[in-house]
């Protein structure tokens, strides 16, 4: 679980759920050399992208190329986090370049690097002490609209509403 204590299920286009497919998935990274296997299998330009990631259940990093679907490489599950994440070589070994919670499936929140942390740590990966682009999701609650909040506007773009401070964009109980 995150710091709060929550996991963050899928609430993008439902129509994306139908790409689902457990062969879809994204790849599940335990170790730096789970990641050496699988980066050994990759060309040199998709290693110099960032990537689609989630992080399961189990606390487990699952990676999948940038272009791919949060919900798919997730399998449909609930996550930990979610975002893009890039990386790159340094005294012959990866670590993390650049790490956010951008995904517009999840939604996660900020509060979401915790887990991040946790699982790159136990794949022992080397990462920032924080997102390196926090992405900030809030739910309009006067239009439902789905917000990116930034430079600390917290106004709906769609109907000009305040938007909460407090993150809000799934409204099943947590």
């Amino acid at each position: 679980m995150n710091s709060r204590g929550w996991s963050y299920r899928y609430v993008g286009p439902p129509g994306l759920l139908a790409l689902v497919r457990p062969e879809n998935e994204g790849r599940s990274i335990r170790s730096a050399a789970d990641f050496d296997d699988w980066a050994a299998a990759l060309e040199p330009a998709e290693l110099a992208e960032p990537f689609t990631y989630v992080i399961d259940p189990a606390g487990a990093l699952r990676l999948a190329p940038r272009r791919s679907e949060h919900v798919v490489c997730a399998g449909g599950r609930h996550v930990l986090g979610a975002g893009e994440i890039g990386f790159r070589r340094e005294s012959e070994r990866w670590v993390i370049a650049e790490v956010s919670n951008q995904s517009t499936g999840y939604c996660p929140d900020i509060d979401s690097w915790p887990a991040v942390a946790e699982a790159l740590d136990a794949a022992g990966i080397e990462h920032p002490p924080h997102f390196t682009h926090e992405v900030v999701f809030r739910r309009c609650p006067a239009c439902d609209q789905l917000n990116i909040v930034r430079e600390g506007d917290f106004f709906c773009v769609f109907c000009d509403e305040a938007l909460p401070r407090e993150w809000n964009v799934d409204r099943v109980g947590r």
